[in-house]
C-alpha cells in the first residue's frame, strides 16, 4: 500500500476542526458579552420600585393622580412609589369623615359616584375608580383608585392608589 492509499505510514491530512471552532467561538462569546451587558445594565437600573416601594413626597403621589390633599387631612405613614414600566403611587391619610364626598368630587367631577360596596376584596365604606384617560386637567395616572373607611362618626381613612398601565 502506498501512502496515497492510507496505509499505516500514510500521513494525516489536515482537518478543519480548528477553522469550525474559531467561527462557532466568534459570535458565541459576542453573544455571551451582549448577555453580560444586559445583565449589568438591568441590575444597576435604578428606576422607582425594582428594589420595592419607595417613599416619595405624599404631595407628589396624590398631583401623579391630579388631586390634593384635602383641607384637615393627616397623612397615616410614608406615601410611596413602585414600579418598572407602570408606576403605582400609594398614600393613607385621615380627614374629616363629613367632608370625604365633597372631596371626591371637588377632585374628580367627571367621575362616576363613589359606591358603597368592598373595594376589590378591601374593607372600605366608600369606593371610586376613576380612569383618567383624557381627562383635564391632565394628571400623569391613567387609573385612581380610592377607599373610603369610616372609622368614626368624625373621622375617614381614605387609601389613595394612582397608577399607569
Amino acid at each position: 500500500m502506498s501512502e496515497t492509499e492510507g496505509g499505516p505510514g500514510a500521513s494525516r491530512g489536515r482537518t478543519r476542526w480548528g477553522l469550525v471552532a474559531s467561527i462557532t467561538a466568534v459570535p458565541a462569546l459576542a453573544l455571551a458579552g451582549i448577555l453580560t451587558l444586559v445583565a449589568v445594565w438591568v441590575m444597576a437600573d435604578d428606576s422607582p420600585g425594582r428594589s420595592g416601594p419607595e417613599k416619595v413626597p405624599c404631595a407628589e403621589a396624590l398631583r401623579f393622580g391630579g388631586a390634593a390633599l384635602p383641607d384637615g387631612a393627616r397623612l397615616v405613614g410614608a406615601c410611596e412609589v413602585q414600579g418598572f414600566q407602570d408606576i403605582h403611587y400609594r398614600a393613607t391619610f385621615r380627614m374629616p369623615r363629613a367632608d370625604v364626598q365633597d372631596w371626591l368630587t371637588a377632585t374628580y367631577p367627571d367621575a362616576p359616584a363613589p359606591r358603597n360596596r368592598p373595594c376589590g376584596g378591601a374593607n372600605a365604606d366608600l369606593c371610586l375608580d376613576v380612569n383618567l384617560a383624557g381627562t383635564e386637567p391632565k394628571a400623569d395616572a391613567h387609573a385612581v383608585q380610592v377607599g373610603v373607611e369610616y372609622e368614626d362618626a368624625d373621622t375617614a381613612l381614605v387609601r389613595f392608589a394612582a397608577f399607569t398601565m
